[in-house]
């Protein structure tokens, strides 16, 4: 039985995770440390369930609110989607045979690239400029899809925003646009984890559930409140939060915080 404290922990956690991972995915950042520190007696396995299942509230309700008021191609959006949903099903099955603190390194190396990338190059998503067309651009979107996701099921941080990254430095689509289509990929791949996790009973329902009410919450706000503001506003809170995961990485692999 959870205390007040925990409670009012993981549901702040939960809808400010909603919120972030709405406009630029990474709200992984803030729940999941959150339900390490509130349920230390939980297996990992358990915690990532139950972290999936809080998520895949916010990025369904996301998504749809994307989708009415951003009309993102479909044509992109859903195949690259199946992509991801196969491989976060494959990255489940072999990620719970990785020792997953070998990848923190490699995480850590991307997300300084992703950022510097995206500070030095200001024009970077403002505007969408495909720098493919026809199958090519599809097949690429199916190619993002598919190693992202196969990461998100093996790993997961940062997920999100390394769906907007690909979608933007390598497609060619404003922030905006690509936020629209990574809560599609993104709900694939929460939608996939869960499809391993499920069976196994790893799920914690009780807190996944109320965690999912507030993420719900934070993603339907999210997602709004990027639409308003427009694809500058997301290409700030992409740096901040890639940085953010920069910090915590780095503060992990030198012992600051575990």
């Amino acid at each position: 039985m959870l205390d007040p404290a925990t409670w009012a922990l993981l549901c702040s956690a939960a809808l400010l995770a909603g919120w972030i991972d709405a406009v630029v995915g990474g709200g992984g950042l803030i729940q999941l440390p959150a339900l390490l520190i509130g349920l230390p007696g939980a297996q990992p396995a358990q915690l990532l369930a139950t972290n999936k299942l809080g998520s895949i509230c916010g990025t369904s309700v996301s998504a749809v609110t994307y989708y009415r008021r951003i009309r993102p191609d479909l044509r992109t959006a859903l195949p690259m989607a199946v992509a991801a949903y196969v491989g976060a099903i494959a990255g489940a099955l072999v990620g719970l045979h990785i020792p997953k603190a070998a990848f923190n390194p490699i995480i850590l190396v991307l997300l300084v690239a992703v950022g510097a990338y995206t500070v030095f190059k200001p024009s970077l998503g403002s505007v969408t400029a495909l720098r493919h067309g026809g199958r090519r651009h599809t097949s690429y979107a199916v190619l993002v899809g598919l190693v992202i996701g196969s990461y998100d099921g093996a790993l997961g941080p940062g997920t999100g925003s390394f769906f907007v990254f690909a979608l933007v430095g390598w497609l060619g689509y404003a922030f905006l646009q690509a936020s629209a289509k990574a809560k599609i990929a993104n709900f694939a791949t929460n939608l996939g984890a869960l499809t391993v996790f499920v069976p196994q009973g790893q799920v914690i329902w009780t807190v996944g559930l109320v965690m999912g009410a507030l993420n719900l919450v934070g993603g339907y706000l999210g997602a709004r409140t990027a639409v308003k503001l427009g694809s500058g506003f997301v290409r700030v809170v992409f740096v901040l939060v890639v940085t953010a995961f920069i910090v915590k990485i780095s503060g992990s692999l030198i012992g600051i915080w575990s």
